[in-house]
């Protein structure tokens, strides 16, 4: 009895998972656009997620314009509403041992735009890659 139930749940829990996984970057931003009508103004949305081997004992700390806005760690992800204009998003990974500079990149937002970008390696420097695909995990609050 108990192992049926057990079974029930897993399965439950992979279908959740199956739907949320999907979901596209025209999808997510749909989603996105219907749940904050405000995108309709003077804002973007900017999204920034790790791949999944980024390093399970690193963080992320994000600066958006020279300001700390988050840390993402494992199972984690940054999403926030910028205005409208250029943006330098700055990225570091922590704890920075092997004293790596920070990657900078200079974003211009448009009103309404969703910006979806994957934290990820190349090589031994940290990258943001743009990116057509969300997977909705834990946001840094």
């Amino acid at each position: 009895m108990r192992r049926n139930f057990v079974a029930r749940v897993f399965f439950v829990l992979a279908l959740v998972l199956a739907i949320f996984a999907s979901g596209t970057g025209a999808q997510a931003r749909e989603r996105i656009s219907k749940v904050s009508p405000a995108l309709t103004g003077k804002v973007g949305r900017l999204i920034v997620q790790r791949t999944p081997n980024f390093g399970t004992h690193l963080s992320i700390r994000m600066s958006i314009d020279g300001k700390k806005v988050a840390n993402i760690g494992r199972n984690q992800h940054y999403g926030g509403v910028l205005s409208a204009g250029r943006h330098v998003v700055t990225v570091l990974a922590l704890p920075n041992t092997e004293a790596r500079r920070p990657t900078s990149m200079a974003l211009t937002i448009k009103s309404g735009q969703v910006y979806i970008f994957t934290a990820t390696w190349d090589s031994d420097r940290l990258v943001l890659q743009p990116s057509n695909f969300y997977m909705p995990t834990a946001r840094v609050p």
